[in-house]
């Protein structure tokens, strides 16, 4: 049962912006709502300015949509280190406003976008899979941790149905170079520009790495299955470590790529790939594009830009 009407919270950035592509290519009628919106109708997809907290703005879509993808962030691990009451007051409570909304206008299909690589730390064994117990290292895991307690809360008052994707390291076209926002964006800007590389840590930690096509094509089917509920991680299942990366894009890219080592974050987890066997089970879903081929395809993007 496909949902003709969906409501992207916070869909403005790189994944909601390549997940509203794909619902407008199977002809969903699509609308964003996000706080540096220009309202009005973009590539298919309707745009409303406004926040999760405002009911008088969410009333009126939740009422209009059949499914609710929430995508709302504002902070990284690093972003909020010193700083707990960004992932507090620009996370959770604008969150809670949403849901005192929603609860008004009676059930529908709610997935949300949690963080797969912060929000288990350091895991007791690896690939990490949904049952073992989250231990947050961060702020920012700390906080999307809480909101999945919120969201679980909600969904049990209001038999909503309710699913929570604990997505990997998301790269890929599109995707949109800020300090700090994702390694495989940062490593192909800084092949581009020559510049050398801030690595936090040994370079050997290790992480998971999902293709943007891949995450999109996982929230399609989840949308698409208002029957299935519950966590499901997001990821390729594999580990590469930082300098791997770093190797890697050297040799699709042809340039050399100065690193430089700096000392390891408290932030930081030393270990982290996903065990996604609960996600294709659930909806049959298995990652498509290796990361090879996801970060060539990624510079050719940047290339022609």
């Amino acid at each position: 049962m496909s949902a003709e009407r969906i409501l992207l919270i916070g869909g403005s950035g790189f994944i909601g912006s390549a997940l509203a592509r794909r619902l407008v290519v199977e002809q969903r009628e699509v609308h964003v709502l996000s706080r540096h919106a220009v309202p009005g109708e973009r590539a298919g997809s309707v745009f409303h300015r406004g926040c999760q907290s405002e009911a008088a703005v969410v009333g009126p879509l939740l009422d209009r949509c059949d499914a609710v993808v929430h995508l709302a962030a504002t902070t990284t691990p690093g972003f909020s280190a010193h700083a707990p009451h960004l992932d507090a007051g620009e996370g959770l409570l604008p969150l809670t406003r949403f849901l005192e909304a929603f609860s008004a206008v009676g059930s529908k299909r709610t997935l949300f976008l949690s963080s797969g690589g912060a929000i288990y730390g350091n895991p007791v064994s690896l690939p990490v899979g949904e049952d073992q117990a989250p231990q947050p290292h961060s702020y920012h895991a700390a906080g999307k941790l809480a909101a999945e307690a919120f969201l679980h809360v909600f969904a049990r008052q209001t038999a909503t149905p309710l699913a929570i994707v604990r997505a990997a390291n998301v790269y890929g076209p599109g995707q949109a170079w800020q300090a700090g926002f994702g390694i495989v964006r940062t490593l192909l800007e800084q092949a581009l520009s020559g510049e050398s590389v801030e690595l936090w840590g040994s370079g050997k930690q290790l992480r998971d790495f999902l293709y943007i096509d891949d995450l999109v094509d996982a929230c399609l089917r989840l949308i698409d299955t208002p029957d299935v509920s519950g966590t499901f991680n997001a990821g390729s299942g594999i580990g590469v470590s930082l300098l791997e990366l770093v190797e890697m894009v050297r040799r699709i890219t042809g340039q050399d790529i100065d690193v430089c080592l700096r000392p390891e974050r408290v932030v930081d987890v030393e270990a982290i790939y996903l065990d996604c066997q609960r996600l294709s089970a659930a909806v049959n879903w298995a990652p498509q594009i290796a990361l090879a081929e996801g970060v060539g395809r990624t510079w050719t993007w940047l290339q022609g830009r």
